[in-house]
């Protein structure tokens, strides 16, 4: 069974269709790339599937279930994480807080004990501090853990957006462009990172990339 399939969807802004019948059916462990010019539809797939946008027709599923419809947090909690074409990183926070805030779906405490730091929010708070310094130390930036985000070289703060989007435990990755702004021997470290990441987390793997060396080097 796909773990993913999407089944002619087409989206409109207004009077202009962005995308037309678009039909995908990705397997459990797969490594798929969409290529296509600028304008093409391709950013709008990802928000389509991840429920920025709602599709105009069609259907989208994941392990059977319908994700037109569901909002983005829901579509997270499903176990589906994205990157951004553009890194959407919170740049004054440090390097450790934006892995940290990715765990806030999961956690079982409620906001009257966040507010008064009592109940379960003292252990949920530790077990997400270890977690997250867990996975900063396997992507080998643990100890840029008090940096703060936005003064990290850009190969660097790519890794750290991954690693966010791993923090939320997906089962589906979707990476819009990762190899952006990088020079030829950064993209040749992008592939085999995205190569163990995809081993290390058992990833099913949707990228969106115009560097067609990291295409035809990684993807099925």
């Amino acid at each position: 069974m796909s773990l993913l399939e999407a089944r002619a969807i087409s989206h409109f802004f207004g009077g202009l269709c962005a995308v037309d019948n678009f039909n995908l059916a990705l397997a459990p462990g797969e490594l798929v790339g969409i290529i296509g010019p600028n304008g093409a539809g391709k950013t709008t797939v990802f928000n389509l599937i991840t429920g920025v946008y709602r599709a105009t027709s069609g259907s989208i599923c994941f392990k059977g279930a319908e994700l037109v419809g569901k909002t983005p947090h829901q579509i997270t909690a499903m176990r589906i994480a994205r990157t951004f074409q553009n890194i959407r990183l919170f740049k004054d926070l440090s390097v450790l807080d934006n892995v940290r805030i990715a765990h806030y779906s999961q956690v079982a405490y409620r906001p009257l004990e966040a507010l008064f730091h009592i109940g379960r929010f003292r252990r949920e708070e530790a077990r997400i501090i270890e977690q997250s310094m867990n996975l900063l130390g396997m992507l080998k930036i643990d100890h840029l853990a008090t940096e703060t985000a936005g003064n990290l070289a850009y190969g660097l703060q790519r890794r750290l957006e991954i690693a966010r989007a791993l923090a939320v435990g997906p089962e589906l990755l979707l990476l819009d462009e990762p190899a952006a702004g990088m020079n030829p021997h950064e993209i040749d470290q992008l592939m085999e990172f995205i190569g163990w990441i995809r081993r290390q987390f058992n990833l099913t793997i949707l990228l969106i990339e115009h560097q067609m060396k990291l295409v035809m080097g990684i993807c099925e």
